[in-house]
C-alpha cells in the first residue's frame, strides 16, 4: 500500500541523511520510524531479551559465511606456522644461536 507524505524540504533533506547515514532508503527509514512509534520494533525490548541470557551466544553457533571455511584454514594454518617460528625463534635464543638459521632463508 502506497502513501503519501508531505514535509517541509528542510525535514525532508533531514530525513534523506540520517537514512544514507543508516544504508537505508527514506521509505526503509519511515517504515521503522513507524514500527517503533507502534511498539512493533522496541529496542529496549530486544536489549532486555538478549540481556536475559548473557553468554548463551557464540560465534561457534554463528552460520558460517559462503567461502568462510576455506580462509579459516589457511589463516589458521598461517598462525600455526607463525607460532612455529617464534617457538623456534625462542629456542635459538636460548642456545645463543642466530635466527634464522644461516641456511634457511627468512620467512616472506
Amino acid at each position: 500500500m502506497a502513501v503519501s507524505v508531505r514535509m517541509d524540504p528542510l525535514m525532508e533533506k533531514e530525513l534523506e541523511l540520517a537514512a544514507k547515514r543508516r544504508g537505508v532508503t527514506k521509505s526503509q527509514f519511515i517504515i521503522e520510524a513507524v514500527e517503533r512509534a507502534l511498539g512493533r520494533k522496541d529496542p529496549a525490548a530486544l536489549y532486555q531479551q538478549v540481556m536475559e541470557k548473557p553468554g548463551s551466544y557464540s560465534a561457534a553457533e554463528a552460520t558460517p559465511v559462503q567461502g568462510e571455511q576455506p580462509l579459516r584454514a589457511k589463516l589458521q594454518g598461517k598462525h600455526a606456522a607463525e607460532a612455529a617460528d617464534w617457538l623456534a625463534y625462542q629456542q635459538a635464543r636460548q642456545r645463543g644461536e642466530t635466527w634464522p638459521p644461516a641456511d634457511e632463508e627468512p620467512a616472506a
